[in-house]
Formats: C-alpha cells, sequence, structure tokens
C-alpha cells in the first residue's frame, strides 16, 4: 500500500485538512488556483498513518510556504465537516471510490509578513499561482459552489474564536447565494 496515498474512509469520504489562515486585521487568506478560476483556502489530504495536525503543516508547508513558527493556532473544528461531491466530480474508476471529504478545519494567525507567503516551497507544482486578504464571510462566495456550505460551517465554528465579541454581520449577497440567514452549525 502506498503510504502516501490519502485516507479514504469505509463512507467514501477522503480524510482532510483545511486552513483558515487569519492576518492581523482579522481577514483571511484565499488562494487563486493555479491554472485555473477557483479560489480556496489551502487544503489537502491526510496521508496513512499521518495525523491530522502533521497533515496541517506539511500542507501549510507545501501550499503557501508557511513553518509552523510563523503562525500561531487559534482554533480547530470540534468534529469532521463533510461535504458531497456533485456526480460529475465523482472519479467512477478509482478505488476505493471517493464520493466527498472530511475536514478537520484549523483556524491560525499569521505571526510572520506576507512576505512569508510563497508557493514556490516544495518541488510539486504550486496549488496557487495568486492571493489575497478577503473580509471573513467572503471566502464563501468566492469557493466553487459544492463547498460553500462546509466553508460557512468552517468559519461559523471557527469565527467564535476569531471574533469573541460576536461574528461579523452576514454581507449583502449572503441570503441569496447560501439560500438562508446562517450556516448549519
Amino acid at each position: 500500500m502506498d503510504r502516501d496515498a490519502d485516507y479514504i474512509d469505509a463512507d467514501g469520504f477522503r480524510a482532510n485538512v483545511g486552513i483558515v489562515l487569519m492576518n492581523a486585521d482579522r481577514q483571511v487568506f484565499i488562494g487563486g488556483r493555479a491554472k485555473a478560476k477557483g479560489w480556496q483556502f489551502p487544503q489537502g489530504g491526510i496521508r496513512r498513518g499521518e495525523r491530522p495536525e502533521q497533515a496541517l503543516y506539511r500542507e501549510l508547508a507545501e501550499e503557501v510556504g508557511l513553518r509552523p513558527e510563523q503562525v500561531s493556532e487559534v482554533a480547530r473544528t470540534r468534529h469532521w465537516l463533510r461535504y458531497r461531491l456533485p456526480p460529475q466530480f465523482v472519479r467512477r474508476g478509482s478505488q476505493p471510490r471517493c464520493i466527498g471529504q472530511k475536514q478537520r478545519w484549523y483556524l491560525l494567525r499569521l505571526g510572520a509578513g506576507d512576505s512569508a507567503l510563497r508557493f514556490d516551497a516544495t518541488e510539486q507544482p504550486p496549488e496557487f499561482d495568486r492571493w489575497r486578504w478577503v473580509e471573513w464571510w467572503d471566502a464563501v462566495h468566492e469557493v466553487i459552489y459544492f463547498k460553500r456550505r462546509v466553508y460557512a460551517r468552517a468559519l461559523h465554528e471557527l469565527g467564535a474564536h476569531a471574533f469573541p465579541e460576536g461574528l461579523p454581520p452576514y454581507p449583502p449577497w449572503w441570503g441569496e447565494r447560501m439560500g438562508a440567514s446562517a450556516p448549519e452549525a
């Protein structure tokens, strides 16, 4: 068995970490997918035998070039957050079959300057080719449609630690884009 293979559970969900990287102004990092239109938070699969915290720091280094000492953990989700892939994204011939992702989300505070963000820190092709800081809820608007609910749930849970005075108000587009005033907990 390939030790570097991502772990897919018996229900078909690939174990994954999601990273919400926050700056001193409580804005969050979103990266533009290399050679694609999409934007997302750094994230990636948990390899067999790897703990979520190990995957967190490996993905942080691979995707945005940050080392553990350049960030501090603010919070993590209590449970796995899951989403299903739309049928057209499910790879029919792969075994085990992956129907979606279960993610452990981490909120990290950047303790270094923006110049510490690098996409050339590994030998693999970069995940991102552009990036920007956005307001707390704006990442939900920017991400591909089938990830919006899991992003909203992660930000809602983690936001209590980033904004102890209360979460920022939902933006004007929230109701139309999300179909509800608040995400599922």
